[in-house]
């Protein structure tokens, strides 16, 4: 008799515990007595056959690292009828019964045109914006949220001893939630995000006022869907003449090693996912709800739109002053 196989990928961007929740997902099915394949660079390596038998070897010593490993990429068949079909009868040909995919949006709708092709898909959110519905947390996204921070603690010590404002542009094409928990966690003047509207004269006249009240130094986080740093430190300096200055983080947030959060989210992940697709089920997500993992059909997931922030934590940005 045939060993029972899964396959494992990571697609879409990177995001910190990618290479940690591959290890749970190893470790839970070699403990099953299950044979694990790791597909390379995404949904490419459905396409073009590219993947390897996992062992515990294969995921020694990588759950501190970010990124992935198995590496990621944007796959264009994956978008077309054809390259579904191609996808599923590779995996059908490998005998690989069920498939981990951990990633974004994106990667979520491959997975579902998989499962509709009859291969039983789990997929793990992991997104640093922290903008996929029907979980709390993304993978990834604690560990951006930190590099963040630290990053603003070390403006805020030359924005002090030079009287600067800076402007400090986060991740977040359609989602605010990095830009405006990281004005709260590290003492941010204001968080602007695409889901709140925001008056660049207001904010000029409130940071003058500041002045005179000798509070001569500013951080602004802008979520990049919520405006241009370079234009809004512009704005600024044109309007009260403000030394202002820019820091656009980018593809720095996606680094470094993941946090104790975002190591635990997951393994539990991890675990969930092997553990329904042994139990046979398929087409579903695995999410975090109230410290509980939850399955949620991808189908619904997709149809669900962006997750919004938590109305709680923008009345508290409120209450502080963001």
């Amino acid at each position: 008799m045939n060993k029972k196989r899964l396959g494992v990928l990571t697609s879409g961007g990177d995001s910190p515990g990618m290479n940690a929740t591959v290890r749970a997902v190893v470790r839970a099915c070699l403990a099953a007595g299950v044979e694990i394949v790791g597909f390379q660079k995404g949904y490419t390596g459905l396409i073009d056959r590219l993947y390897e038998i996992l062992t515990t070897r294969s995921v020694s010593n990588i759950l501190q690292r970010g990124g992935t490993f198995l590496q990621s990429a944007r796959c264009k068949q994956m978008m077309e009828e054809a390259g579904q079909h191609l996808a599923a009868d590779n995996l059908k040909g490998l005998g690989v019964d069920g498939l981990v995919v951990i990633g974004g949006d994106g990667s979520l709708r491959g997975a579902h045109a998989l499962q509709r092709q009859g291969i039983r898909v789990i997929g793990i959110p992991a997104s640093i914006d922290n903008d996929i519905p029907f979980t709390d947390m993304s993978l990834g996204a604690d560990t951006a949220l930190n590099n963040i921070i630290h990053a603003v603690d070390c403006l805020k010590d030359t924005a002090s001893s030079h009287d600067r404002t800076f402007v400090v542009e986060t991740m977040g094409r359609n989602c605010g939630y990095l830009a405006v928990m990281s004005a709260i966690a590290s003492g941010a003047e204001y968080a602007l995000i695409p889901e709140a509207p925001y008056d660049i004269d207001d904010i000029c006249k409130n940071l003058h006022r500041r002045y005179e009240e000798g509070r001569s130094n500013s951080i602004i986080m802008v979520a990049e869907g919520a405006g241009k740093a370079q234009e809004i430190a512009d704005q600024i300096k044109d309007k009260i003449g403000f030394e202002t200055r820019v820091m656009i983080l980018g593809h720095y947030q996606r680094g470094g090693s993941p946090t104790s959060f975002d190591r635990t989210l997951a393994a539990r992940f991890g675990v969930a996912a092997v553990e329904a697709l042994l139990a046979g089920d398929g087409g579903k997500m695995v999410g975090l709800s109230y410290a509980a993992i939850k399955l949620t059909d991808i189908e619904q997931v997709l149809s669900g739109g962006r997750r919004p922030i938590d109305p709680v934590i923008l009345k508290l940005a409120i209450t502080l002053g963001v």
